[in-house]
């Protein structure tokens, strides 16, 4: 057997491993939420929050490692599981929650997640623009609930969500990306990306 030929044979046990493990640990973490979510105090929405899914999934996503076209695949693997480890967590507790919506949400958003934590690592425009994505939907949730939800639940997760948003921004255009069309593109998408959060939020 060729070298060429283990290293292909060998990459698929590694993959189908990572893959395995990605979704045991959204399972794990999804259902931890469900257990969470009202032992908090002031960070009870990150167990019940847009924003908290997706910071969840681009963790483990990064941990995971992977070029831009895996972590494409791994963003809706990741974010379906965390919902489903969730509802099955919410059923042992003797509730009932429909997984519809937010699943739905997942396989639609999940990959462009998984493509923004690849990019994460890169430099230039890529950088900029995955920072973008993640940054625009913490603070465009950040905004909703201080506007919309915060006399429920309190201003602390949204004022803290919408800083990291905005800290993850500027430490990925410090580090990755000093042009100032990426600077641009960063703050313009970061923008751009939390007005639409807040308006689609706002019409369900």
């Amino acid at each position: 057997m060729s070298v060429e030929s283990t290293a292909a044979a060998g990459s698929v046990p590694r993959s189908l491993v990572k893959s395995a493990a990605v979704v045991l640990a959204s399972l794990l973490l999804g259902g931890l939420t469900s257990f969470a979510q009202s032992s908090l105090g002031p960070l009870d929405p990150l167990a019940n929050s847009s924003s908290g899914w997706t910071l969840l999934t681009a963790l483990i996503i990064w941990f995971a490692r992977e070029p831009t076209l895996p972590s494409a695949v791994f963003g809706p693997v990741s974010f379906v599981s965390l919902v489903l480890g969730y509802t099955v967590a919410a059923a042992l507790r003797g509730l009932t929650y429909n997984p519809l919506m937010f699943g739905v949400i997942g396989l639609v958003v999940g990959p462009f997640v998984g493509v923004a934590v690849a990019w994460l690592r890169c430099r230039g425009p890529r950088a900029a623009a995955g920072a973008a994505l993640l940054s625009g939907i913490a603070v465009g949730e950040g905004l909703y609930g201080l506007i919309v939800v915060s006399r429920s639940t309190g201003w602390f997760y949204w004022t803290a969500i919408a800083v990291v948003g905005i800290a993850l921004l500027v430490v990925t255009l410090v580090k990755r990306s000093v042009a100032a069309r990426d600077v641009l593109l960063g703050a313009g998408g970061t923008a751009l990306v939390a007005v639409a959060f807040y308006a689609t939020y706002t019409s369900l």
